[in-house]
């Protein structure tokens, strides 16, 4: 089994762009496309559908896109692996059979089940399974492969599973396949969306396209996209998904531990990187489970605070809504928008959220927010609120658990109906050996920490951002933060100057929190994980940015002390691996420069 199998991605949450799917059939050779539609937030929306109505529960806008697609899939030999059967996938796999009816088409669907665990007292339970229930599938002859809750770089594993006949003890290149999988699960982030440089990419980031691994037996591969389409694929926007939503550089599966710290990039042409040198190790004995439950019920309200004493007039507020509903579930948070001596209304005013979370819907609904508009003639000078009254609606609380491998029911259903068991791996390990976190809880400096950078060079003052890169977000109620440098000069400074120590100072409320902190020199990153900043989760959190996604940007924006002899923009190291460059913007140094 060997040449390169062509994986792209159309689709990276539930909800993204409805046109990539045709827009990647259309676009350029293609031998599987994959669409990842679930996230923890995701799976409470879907148990919440299937709550009113027990046949949904998977992801409803992919049958829409698979029906103007569907037949030119199947006319080009194109494969469809997707995880948008979400709580349902034996219900989405007869869906897809009577759409593919209804067209008049020949389908052979496969799904993987097992995911769903018996919790009576939890909405939805789901281990994430690893990819050989896929690649079974596949093997079985499907041309639609849908599954449940599987890790999302699995959809792309199994196709290169199937592909290349890898076994348990290829770990090398699961874990290269499981980077793949990665860089290719979001979409159009590791083209150029979302990316702290935005404005060098050739199109100023307007309309990125979406990806496509090139993957290799060995597991490397190389990250691309279809001629012609918007964003661009560099060393840079490579890292900066590399980056997102992961922790320890000791990446769990269940197929492989894949060591994050091994992955090397080196540009390889225009809009295409290389990745190579993934090594991998057993995976644990247990897998991840996600569980969602009902919380209870939420409401807000905002009031307008415009020109002086807003402190005052936001403790008389407080007082005043406390004395309404009482003070029990309440949270005010003050936002200081206000500029002094402003012209207009909107740039003279501070905004103050006000949120209840109750058990009791009444409480939460008319009675918190009925009370809040009561005060507009009764309250501090210039009261206004930003809504009408509104009732309140559920949230959802994730927490993660875990489960011994084997007592999960991994099952491929093949196009043919045959039930085949999916055994779990062996030998598995204990991850833990890898190099040890830095980690610290509020309190003194950690005694793992670089050294600081040499105080004596000359600085200047300017925003954080004009030096690195940075992406940010969430797992669960923790928050990832990775940082990346854009030389080796920059790279030198920063590991020593961004410490746990420096990072509370530069964003506040990670003070009181965990933050654990680990280098990866391949990429000239740190990673930082901020344990507990989002709570009970996105579901249930108030904050302002509840995913964390903007984390890394506030980072980029504070003003500190740069190396004056530092200068902003990306290196351009000689040879070969010379990325795209200002010539054709948003290029980035290769990783293997300085090593």
């Amino acid at each position: 089994m060997s040449g390169v199998l062509r994986v792209g991605n159309a689709s990276g949450f539930y909800g993204d762009r409805s046109s990539a799917w045709r827009e990647m059939l259309d676009g350029g050779q293609l031998d599987v496309l994959t669409g990842d539609y679930l996230a923890e937030l995701t799976m409470l929306i879907l148990g919440r559908d299937r709550l009113r109505d027990p046949t949904l529960g998977y992801a409803k806008t992919f049958l829409r896109q698979l029906e103007g697609c569907l037949g030119t899939a199947l006319d080009r030999g194109v494969r469809i692996v997707t995880n948008a059967g979400g709580l349902n996938p034996a219900g989405l796999a007869a869906a897809i059979g009577s759409l593919a009816d209804r067209l008049g088409l020949t389908v052979r669907v496969g799904y993987v089940e097992g995911d769903a665990l018996a919790r009576p007292d939890a909405l939805t339970a789901n281990a994430y399974l690893g990819a050989y229930g896929i690649a079974a599938c596949l093997d079985g002859g499907a041309d639609v492969v849908v599954t449940g809750r599987v890790t999302d770089a699995s959809l792309v594993v199994g196709p290169a599973i199937a592909r290349f006949g890898w076994g348990r003890d290829d770990l090398d290149a699961l874990a290269g396949a499981t980077v793949a999988g990665h860089l290719l699960e979001c979409g159009a982030q590791v083209t150029g969306g979302n990316f702290s440089f935005f404005t060098e990419l050739p199109d100023g980031g307007r309309h990125p396209g979406f990806p496509v691994a090139e993957l290799h037996p060995d597991g490397s591969c190389v990250i691309t996209k279809h001629p012609g389409t918007g964003g661009a694929v560099t060393v840079e926007t490579v890292t900066a998904q590399l980056l997102y939503e992961v922790g320890d550089p000791a990446y769990l599966g269940p197929d492989v531990v894949t060591r994050l710290d091994t992955v090397e990039l080196d540009a390889d042409g225009p809009d295409r990187v290389r990745v190579s040198g993934v090594r991998g190790t057993p995976p644990p004995g247990t897998l991840k489970v996600g569980v969602n439950n009902l919380g209870g019920f939420r409401n807000s309200m905002t009031f307008v605070l415009c020109g002086l004493d807003i402190p005052a007039k936001a403790a008389l507020l407080r007082s005043q809504v406390e004395a309404a509903v009482g003070p029990e579930g309440l949270e005010f948070v003050l936002a200081r928008t206000d500029h002094p001596d402003a012209a207009d209304t909107e740039a003279a005013s501070a905004l103050l959220h006000v949120h209840l979370r109750d058990g009791d819907r009444a409480r939460a609904g008319r009675a918190f927010s009925a009370a809040a508009v009561e005060l507009a003639l009764a309250s501090y000078p210039g009261c206004t609120l930003t809504t009408p009254p509104g009732d309140a609606t559920p949230y959802g609380v994730f927490t993660a658990d875990a489960v011994p491998q084997d007592a999960v029911p991994h099952v491929a259903v093949l196009p043919s109906g045959e039930r085949v068991p999916i055994a779990p791996p062996a030998p598995t390990a204990d991850p833990a050996g890898g190099p040890a976190p830095t980690a610290e809880t509020a309190g003194g400096p950690a005694p793992a920490d670089p050294p600081p950078a040499v105080p004596d060079r000359r600085t200047r003052r300017a925003p954080l951002g004009e030096l690195v890169g940075a992406r940010s977000g969430d797992k669960g109620g923790d928050a990832n933060l990775g940082v990346w440098a854009r030389t080796d000069a920059t790279w030198s400074w920063l590991r020593g100057w961004l410490t746990t120590a420096r990072l509370r100072e530069l964003l506040p409320e990670t003070a009181p929190l965990t933050v654990e902190r680990y280098e990866l020199p391949n990429l000239r990153a740190v990673n930082f994980v901020v344990r507990g900043l989002l709570g009970q989760g996105v579901a249930a959190s108030t904050r302002f940015d509840p995913q964390a996604k903007a984390l890394g940007e506030l980072l980029r924006s504070r003003l500190v002390d740069l190396p004056a002899e530092l200068t902003a923009g990306p290196a351009l190291p000689p040879g070969p691996n010379r990325p795209i460059g200002p010539e054709a913007p948003a290029g980035g140094s290769t990783s293997r420069e300085g090593r």
